[in-house]
C-alpha cells in the first residue's frame, strides 16, 4: 500500500502542494494546464490520500479532476486544519506551510474519503448558493425600506425587492426542472417530500450537499452535518455538551424544516415536547430536533421507504 499523503492548499489562481513523509513542496496554477500537470506527476506517484481545504469554491476543478482520476481525495473543513496545526505549535501561515500543514494532517488524521457530487450535483450546488445570496440581498433591502423616508429612494428599494422576488421565483423552477430531469434526484426528492416540514429547499439541500445522506449510520451522518453533540468536560467539571463544525448550509436547511415539524409532523411535535416538558430550552430542543429528523431522512435514504410515523416514534 502506498504511504504518500499529499496536500494541496488551493487559492484562486495558484495551488500548492507538499508530500509527506518526503517533504517535496512545489506549486502549478490553479488552472487547466496546472491541473493537468499536477494530475500527471500524481497518478505516477500513486498517494494513499490527497487533502484540500474547501476555499470557497476555488478547489472545485483540481478535486473534480482528482475524482475523475480515481485518486483518493478529501475536502476538509479549514476549521479542522487551523486546529490542527494549532495542536503542533504550528501558528505561521503562508500558502506553502499551509500546504505542509494539511499532508501532515492527511498522514496523521487520515481522513476518511466521502463521495463528491458529480456535475449536475455541482450545477444544483450553484443555483443553491445562487437562492441563498438572493434571499440575503432581500433581505437586507426589506430592512433598508424601513429606514429611507426619501420618496424616490423607496420607489428604488421596492423595485428592486419586486425584481429579486422574481429572480427568486425564477430561480425556484429551475430547481424544480433540475431535479425533475433526474430520474435518481426525483425519486429521493419525493422520497424526502413526504415527510411533513420536509420542502423543496430542504431536498435539494441534501440532495446536492449532503451525498452520503443513506450510506452512513446515524452517529455518522449527524457529525458530518453538524449536529452531533461534543462532550467539555475536564477533571471534575461537566460541561454543556455542543454542536459545531460540519455544514452549515445543510443545518441552515434543516432548521427551518425541524421548526415547521415542531408544528406540523406529529413525531417531530411529539419529540419536541417531550423534551421541553423535561425542562430542555427551545434552542437545544430544537437542535435534537434537527438531529432526529435528519437520522430519520438518512434511515429513508437507506431503506427507500417513505414517510410512515409508526416507524419513526422510537
Amino acid at each position: 500500500m502506498s504511504t504518500l499523503y499529499v496536500g494541496i492548499d488551493v487559492s484562486k489562481d495558484r495551488l500548492d502542494i507538499a508530500l509527506r513523509p518526503s517533504g517535496e513542496t512545489w506549486s502549478e496554477g490553479n488552472g487547466p494546464d496546472g491541473i493537468s500537470f499536477l494530475m500527471g506527476k500524481l497518478k505516477a506517484l500513486g498517494p494513499a490520500l490527497v487533502v484540500l481545504e474547501a476555499t470557497g469554491g476555488y478547489q472545485m476543478p483540481v478535486t473534480a479532476a482528482l475524482a475523475a482520476a480515481g485518486m483518493p481525495v478529501v475536502v476538509v473543513n479549514p476549521r479542522q486544519v487551523r486546529d490542527f496545526a494549532r495542536s503542533l505549535g504550528l501558528l505561521a501561515k503562508t500558502d506553502a506551510l499551509d500546504a505542509n500543514v494539511i499532508a501532515r494532517f492527511a498522514e496523521m488524521v487520515k481522513p476518511e474519503p466521502r463521495p463528491l457530487p458529480d456535475e449536475a450535483g455541482r450545477q444544483l450546488q450553484d443555483l443553491l448558493a445562487r437562492r441563498r445570496q438572493l434571499l440575503g440581498m432581500l433581505v437586507a433591502e426589506k430592512n433598508h425600506l424601513v429606514m429611507v423616508t426619501d420618496p424616490s429612494i423607496r420607489r428604488d428599494v421596492k423595485s428592486h425587492i419586486e425584481f429579486l422576488k422574481k429572480r427568486l421565483g425564477k430561480l425556484d423552477d429551475d430547481l424544480g426542472d433540475k431535479l425533475r430531469s433526474t430520474p435518481a434526484w426525483r425519486e429521493k426528492d419525493e422520497l424526502f417530500r413526504s415527510v411533513p416540514g420536509v420542502g423543496r429547499v430542504l431536498s435539494v439541500t441534501l440532495l446536492a450537499g449532503l451525498p452520503e445522506l443513506g450510506r452512513l449510520n446515524r452517529k455518522e451522518i449527524a457529525a458530518l452535518a453538524g449536529l452531533a453533540p461534543f462532550n467539555r468536560d475536564s477533571g471534575s467539571m461537566k460541561g454543556q455538551r455542543r454542536v459545531w463544525g460540519g455544514r452549515a448550509n445543510v443545518r441552515q436547511a434543516l432548521y427551518m424544516s425541524a421548526l415547521v415539524g415542531t408544528r406540523y409532523n406529529p413525531v417531530i411535535r411529539a419529540f419536541y415536547k417531550r423534551l421541553t416538558e423535561k425542562g430542555k430550552t427551545p434552542k437545544v430542543a430544537l437542535t435534537a430536533c434537527m438531529r432526529k429528523l435528519l437520522v430519520i431522512l438518512n434511515t429513508m435514504a437507506k431503506t427507500g421507504t417513505r414517510w410512515n410515523p409508526a416507524m419513526q416514534e422510537a
